[in-house]
């Protein structure tokens, strides 16, 4: 027995004396891979042990120096079909085997050369062997298993993947940065197109009903019911929300607002010259939204329903999106803020702030029933909508704000008095106007009290089935009243190979 021959016996005995290896499941290129054992993936995506065996995250690739034989790392059944062929590898002086020289695995079928190129025995097929809806002469660059690990995930309708390794979206180009970060720039504040909207928060791809890629197909601005058009202060396209609240990816995001959507010093449209404007729209509450909570609107446990059945200065932004072929879910990011905060906290006016989405999801965990996701669920189950009473009991949802009492002026028409103690920072309201001292609160009770508060950054997250077409709205409007205003900053809108927890939770 030779010396390497001894030394790779020895290391058997020991390994073998340590007992059952211990299993570590990693994602590798899109597939569940025991990174304990897999000799393509020994320890971490990618090293691979070129041939040898993988024991307790280590690659035994020992031989003895001078020795070939035959190899071929492509897919089972392929070598001998088409132009895939084996090679040889010979054994290095360092014990450990060298690249497998002169093999020919496959890769993507390219159609006219008259080769076939996967080696599945076929020439130039345009065939859709995966299902995936994509055939290989129509841009499938991943047809079948021998080329990569999930030819389902791999079609020119997928999106891009940061950091997986694989051409998602079969344009040749592996893990390129998205379009977002630079499709928002130069975008006209007060563009009354829908579609800029959609680029602000980094939905740059479009498509049509007929084509197959993923991308918006349509962007229309309403009123809360899907109908007519809403005031066009109610909306706007920033690079930035006063001077605390930036961008959470490339140069702008969107403001909706139950006033104007402007910070001190902004034109087009210029701010509110109080807390308040009157936008002098309204209209029906979304029908499905209203239906499915049995004709009324949802309410912060504790707190007295909402009146009267009219969205107030309503703004609804609506996107038409075909959802990528290996899409399982998505997230956008959201800051909400509100004039009502504090001395309106735990009232009937608590304004709306609602991401309803339309998906043929229907597996685990479920969107909400009423469509919903801009909705929080507090440890012990009790659901809050987003809106200025996720300040009443603590959730941790409102953190831009100034802590004390809550609810001073609303004990007057029912509402409940109560008091913060979560606040965490008041830089997101810098350069709002709804930072500066507010004596009318100071005088109802609510010491210490700014014209207003916010959420600070939420994430908000929703399921979705691979190349279906879903609708999003996303819409604010004011609640009993035209009264104190309300807005919300929508941004950085992301697809997500793995299901969600839909709703909302903070950054």
């Amino acid at each position: 027995m030779t010396v390497p021959q001894l030394v790779r016996l020895t290391a058997l005995v020991i390994v073998a004396a340590c007992g059952p290896t211990t299993t570590r499941n990693e994602t590798c290129s899109g597939v569940t891979t025991d990174t304990s054992s897999d000799p393509n993936n020994c320890g971490m995506c990618g090293t691979s042990c070129n041939g040898g065996t993988c024991v307790n995250s280590t690659c035994d690739v020992s031989c003895t120096p001078g020795v070939t034989e035959a190899c071929y790392d492509g897919a089972p059944g392929t070598a001998g079909v088409g132009p895939c062929v084996g090679g040889t590898r010979t054994c290095q002086a360092t014990s450990t085997w060298g690249l497998c020289v002169g093999e020919v695995v496959p890769v993507a079928e390219v159609c006219g050369d008259h080769i076939d190129n996967d080696c599945n025995g076929m020439v130039d097929e345009d065939i859709d062997a995966d299902g995936d809806g994509f055939t290989t002469c129509g841009g499938d660059c991943c047809d079948s298993p021998g080329v990569c690990a999930n030819p389902k995930l791999v079609n020119p309708g997928a999106f891009e993947v940061a950091g997986n390794s694989v051409d998602d979206d079969c344009d040749g180009q592996v893990d390129e940065a998205q379009a977002g970060a630079t499709c928002d720039t130069g975008l006209m504040s007060s563009s009354a197109n829908a579609m800029d909207a959609a680029k602000a928060i980094e939905l740059c791809q479009t498509t049509t009903m007929t084509e197959k890629t993923w991308g918006v197909i349509s962007a229309t601005w309403t009123l809360a019911d899907g109908t007519s058009v809403p005031n066009p202060a109610s909306r706007a396209i920033r690079p930035h929300y006063g001077t605390g609240t930036t961008p959470k990816a490339g140069a702008s995001f969107v403001l909706i607002s139950t006033g104007n959507a402007a910070g001190t010093g902004d034109t087009n449209p210029a701010p509110d010259s109080g807390e308040t404007a009157n936008m002098n729209t309204s209209s029906p509450f979304p029908a499905d939204f209203y239906a499915a909570n049995g004709n009324k609107l949802p309410n912060a446990p504790g707190c007295p329903a909402p009146s009267g059945s009219t969205a107030n200065d309503p703004v609804m932004l609506t996107l038409t999106i075909r959802v990528p072929t290996n899409a399982s879910s998505f997230t956008l990011q959201t800051n909400f803020f509100s004039s009502e905060f504090p001395e309106w906290t735990c009232s009937a006016f608590n304004d709306f702030f609602v991401v309803l989405l339309d998906s043929s999801f229907s597996g685990t965990p479920a969107n909400p029933h009423d469509k919903n996701l801009a909705t929080y669920t507090a440890p012990n189950m009790s659901v809050y909508p987003v809106g200025v009473n996720l300040a009443y009991g603590n959730t941790g949802l409102f953190t831009q704000c100034v802590n004390g009492p809550t609810g001073c002026e609303a004990t007057g028409m029912g509402g409940v008095a109560g008091s913060i103690t979560t606040c965490a920072s008041t830089s997101d309201l810098a350069g709002t106007g709804m930072e500066v001292a507010d004596p009318l609160a100071a005088l109802s009770g609510c010491t210490g009290a700014q014209t207003g508060g916010a959420t600070g950054w939420l994430t908000t997250s929703g399921n979705v089935v691979g190349g279906e077409i879903i609708k999003l709205r996303i819409a604010i409007w004011d609640t009993s009243d035209h009264a104190l205003d309300s807005l919300a900053v929508i941004d950085n809108f992301k697809w997500s190979v793995t299901a969600s927890d839909p709703g909302t939770v903070i950054e």
